[in-house]
């Protein structure tokens, strides 16, 4: 017979943070999977979920400007945080550069890895606005894609990169 007090669930809290420019809070237990609040409570659910072990990349958001695997990230620990998800890259109706280079040169297939890829090209051409092939690799190889063969992604990113020189991360702007 197990006891109530094992049977228990934690309390829910409320955690703040802001998502895409926004204040958010949002109740939920405290290991509650950010990727979860982030599709489930606020609807944002351009994060995919894809492996749900940290392994694939899918659902990659930045917090306060480093790439994380929002799978792995109980919610509480992003309270306090600034979170972009691909839902606010690009708040104007135009695509983001990233966006507008990954779909010229084919490198959106099936789109399940596609948000991961991108917001992993922003952080790569926040660090390095120039990188090289080899940065390239280096930078998404914690995302993983069984379309395309990555050839058309890190052709788009070196595209990315040619067309944003210097640019800013939309949450170095919101400073």
């Amino acid at each position: 017979m197990t006891s109530s007090k094992a049977q228990a669930k934690p309390n829910k809290n409320e955690v703040r943070f802001i998502v895409n420019g926004k204040t958010c809070s949002v109740t939920a237990h405290p290991m509650e999977r950010l990727l979860d609040v982030l599709r489930q409570q606020l609807e944002l659910t351009g994060t995919k979920e894809g492996c749900g072990e940290g392994e694939c990349g899918s659902c990659s958001v930045l917090i306060d400007e480093v790439l994380v695997n929002s799978c792995l990230v109980p919610v509480l620990q992003a309270s306090g945080t600034n979170i972009l998800t691909i839902e606010g890259l690009s708040p104007s109706s135009q695509l983001h550069p990233v966006q507008q280079a990954f779909l010229e040169c084919g490198g959106a297939q099936c789109g399940i890895c596609t948000p991961g890829m991108i917001l992993a090209t922003v952080e790569l051409l926040g660090k390095k606005p120039h990188p090289t092939m080899e940065e390239i690799r280096e930078a998404l190889s914690g995302n993983l894609c069984r379309c395309t063969g990555y050839m058309q992604i890190f052709n788009a990113i070196a595209e990315a990169a040619l067309r944003m020189p210097q640019q800013q991360t939309p949450q170095q702007e919101t400073r």
